[in-house]
């Protein structure tokens, strides 16, 4: 995989943007646009609780919040809401174990676990230590699922990021495409699905009736 420039980093938060949608992912980061709604707005004041910067220690577990990240080999710069660091045994050190905060519910998609997975490889390019696993916050049912990070998390991670520069790099918005999805995007009134798939589907009709005339 290609190393990257301080000009070519892109956000971390872009990868959860891009598998949920790319043509949303293009619309917050090429066209630049940003539409909020009920959902939107909850999960960012949940994230405004818990990004302050700033560190706690609590026994073997020190705690820093909204830690800067940034991996020159994605290509992707952000903060970690939270980053725990565990005391290993004897004089190994601190363990690092991010902790991404969630508005929503579990997904059987891996939209968060492939960003949470590109925080542990922006700690371990920071660091030098390997991060194995780390874990998901829901705040709507208030539980915390584990993560590792497997081979096959991060063969993902890493192709969704080289898949998030090749869609900023070529600076166009894909084609809208209705799925359930839209209807909970702060976007829908934007991006309008229904209706530019409904008048893609009349100029193709269109279009065929010309030919055969």
């Amino acid at each position: 995989m290609a190393i990257y420039t301080e000009d070519d980093l892109l956000p971390l938060s872009a990868l959860q943007h891009l598998l949920f949608c790319p043509r949303q992912c293009a619309l917050i980061h090429i066209e630049q646009l940003w539409q909020e709604n009920l959902f939107t707005a909850q999960g960012r004041l949940m994230h405004d609780r818990v990004d302050q910067s700033g560190r706690e220690s609590r026994k073997d577990v020190r705690v820093e919040y909204g830690m800067p990240l940034r991996s020159m080999r994605l290509g992707l710069i952000g903060k970690g809401d939270v980053v725990e660091f565990h005391r290993m045994d004897s004089k190994e050190g601190w363990q690092p174990f991010p902790v991404e905060y969630k508005r929503g519910k579990e997904k059987k998609e891996n939209w968060d676990k492939v960003q949470l997975c590109a925080q542990a490889i922006c700690l371990e390019e920071m660091l030098g230590l390997a991060v194995p696993a780390g874990a998901l916050f829901y705040g709507k049912n208030r539980r915390r699922q584990d993560v590792v990070f497997t081979d096959e998390l991060r063969r993902e991670t890493e192709e969704t990021a080289l898949k998030l520069h090749e869609l900023i790099g070529a600076g166009r918005t894909p084609q809208s495409v209705y799925s359930k999805r839209c209807d909970s995007c702060s976007f829908y009134e934007i991006c309008l699905p229904k209706i530019l798939e409904k008048r893609r589907k009349i100029d193709r009709y269109l279009d065929q009736a010309c030919e055969e005339q």
